[in-house]
């Protein structure tokens, strides 16, 4: 079975997910296709995010990245992505289950995995001793709709950068995809429109109710998030985890 969508992001961590939020923002339809880990359940307490000033469990911040995510429209797929083609009508990308999806563009946001995207003409592979796609600042490989974000392309392994990177390359596609001007942003009734101008592409104006709505159900969502630990330990390295179950039974 096929499926279509605007957009397939390849991998469920920070840079994809990040991503994710602004096309669905956008309107395009995006599906994040992921094996469900991501390295930064491993991390023991994020401190070094923006806007965090104690710190934040990184699971935590994860699943309010992920929901933030589904919740500005993306869909979600657990699966192992295994090749990506392309040809003149879009991508073509298949997972190890059988799943097919056909898409007009692709984020390829893995930690290091790079194999999927082996045979495309036009797509640079750099060994550093792990595996990164060439691109450029913005994330554009030597294909038109193919692009790579976060770890994967070159960034360096900080949440607060691969979210930031995610975004960046998001906005490139938006770019690319007939905007030449997109900013994303949320601004006060008449913020454009009283100065005799259009709001321009991803902008919005609320007026002052819709705006103490939103703050509000902000508030909910962060008091619903915060109330309780998170119930999931961080997930240890796997040669750690090995040592300590060979460890086990030699005792």
């Amino acid at each position: 079975m096929t499926e279509t969508t605007d957009v397939c992001i390849v991998g469920g961590g920070v840079a994809g997910l990040s991503a994710g939020v602004f096309t669905a923002r956008h309107g395009l339809e995006t599906t994040v296709v992921s094996t469900g880990e991501s390295l930064l359940a491993r991390n023991a307490h994020l401190e070094n995010v923006p806007g965090f000033p104690a710190g934040v469990n990184a699971r935590r911040f994860l699943d309010m990245l992920e929901r933030q995510a589904e919740e500005a429209g993306c869909a979600f797929r657990e699966g192992e992505v295994t090749r990506v083609s392309v040809d003149d009508e879009g991508f073509a990308v298949e997972t190890a289950a059988g799943e097919r999806f056909w898409a007009d563009y692709v984020v390829a946001a893995t930690k290091n995995t790079v194999d999927y995207l082996r045979g495309i003409d036009g797509v640079g592979l750099v060994d550093r001793g792990k595996m990164y796609v060439d691109t450029d600042e913005r994330g554009r490989t030597g294909i038109n709709g193919l692009y790579a974000a976060g770890r994967l392309a070159e960034k360096p392994h900080q949440t607060a950068v691969c979210a930031g990177h995610g975004a960046e390359v998001a906005v490139a596609l938006l770019e690319a995809d007939d905007r030449p001007f997109y900013h994303d942003w949320v601004t006060p009734d008449g913020y454009f429109s009283d100065r005799g101008r259009e709001v321009p592409p991803g902008c919005e104006e609320i007026d002052e109710a819709e705006r103490e709505t939103r703050e509000r159900e902000s508030m909910d969502a962060m008091t619903e998030a915060f109330t309780q630990r998170h119930p999931d330990e961080p997930t240890q390295h796997p040669s750690v985890a090995a040592d300590d179950e060979s460890e086990t039974r030699t005792n």
